[in-house]
């Protein structure tokens, strides 16, 4: 068994989510922000037996797709201000960063 978790973009989750439970994942979400762009995220946590971690990955890759989108940095509070930005600026965002981790027990109560 693995546990997959995978921070997801605010925009993709919805999309996720569905595919995921049409699918007979169960998963949990957690609320999150990202540290770069202090923007929403969605992570999912997902219980999932050996033989179909591939399904589950491909589902997020077919549901999670990165964008450019222009953001204004985020002025330094009490940082250098050497290194600030003030305007804003084309960055990649989306996608899905997923871990993929090993599961030594899982019970269910």
């Amino acid at each position: 068994m693995k546990l997959i978790v995978a921070v997801v973009q605010d925009q993709d989750s919805n999309r996720l989510s569905s595919a995921l439970t049409k699918s007979d994942f169960r998963n949990t979400t957690l609320a999150s922000t990202g540290g770069f762009l202090r923007a929403g995220n969605t992570t999912f946590l997902m219980g999932v037996e050996d033989e179909l971690v591939s399904k589950a990955l491909d589902l997020i890759r077919d549901n999670c797709r990165s964008r450019d989108q222009m953001v204004a940095p985020v002025s330094p509070m009490g940082g250098n201000a050497d290194s600030y930005i003030p305007y804003p600026i084309e960055v990649e965002v989306g996608g899905a960063t997923v871990f993929v981790l090993p599961i030594e027990q899982f019970h269910h109560f």
